[in-house]
């Protein structure tokens, strides 16, 4: 993973600034060659084992960009994506990154529709496609993230759009701070 030990906040060639409401975003490769292979089984080819090496790589990079954190959280899948799966590879992916972080994993966002896949998608239409598709799951888990610094976990970055939504249900439920890491960027 070529950015496990560069220094924080290293540049990510995004077309704009980190989507806010993030306040910080890593990732530990490009999203291409034997990384993309990997998520690529991981994700569609049932290849759960690979949840361990890029989990791993994910706590790497979190700890070695010196950043916080009070919990983790994974973007959600749909409910149909897990079903056909038989899992949610990115909570995989943050239950590994948990373990080796020390930190907990709270399950709090889900989807409030389904939405096109984002690869799927050019990039001025994935925001527009997940705008407003996670909220956190009610109450009791609004508790869980309340004035906490949340990490969301997910396998790759794109635009950013995802993880942006993500951390807005986040905020609306009251956590002080988001921000992101994932396995991968594409460019």
């Amino acid at each position: 993973m070529v950015r496990v030990r560069m220094p924080p906040g290293a540049p990510i060639g995004l077309p704009a600034e980190i989507p806010e409401p993030l306040l910080q975003l890593e990732w530990c490769a490009p999203f291409t060659g034997t990384v993309r292979r990997a998520i690529h089984e991981l994700k569609y080819g049932g290849e759960r084992r690979l949840a361990r090496p890029l989990g791993e790589a994910v706590a790497e990079r979190w700890r070695h960009a010196a950043a916080g954190g009070d919990v983790l959280v994974p973007v959600p899948a749909s409910p149909d994506r897990i079903r056909d799966r038989g899992y949610d590879h990115a909570a995989m992916l943050a239950g590994v990154a948990a373990r080796r972080l020390r930190l907990p994993v709270v399950q709090v966002l889900e989807r409030t529709h389904d939405t096109t896949a984002q690869h799927a998608l050019g990039r001025s239409g994935r925001s527009e496609n997940v705008g407003r598709a996670f909220r956190s799951v009610g109450p009791a888990a609004e508790a869980r993230v309340a004035g906490r610094w949340v990490v969301l976990v997910d396998d790759v970055v794109t635009t950013g759009a995802t993880l942006g939504a993500c951390a807005r249900a986040l905020m609306d439920a009251g956590a002080s701070a988001v921000s992101a890491v994932t396995v991968a960027r594409e460019r």
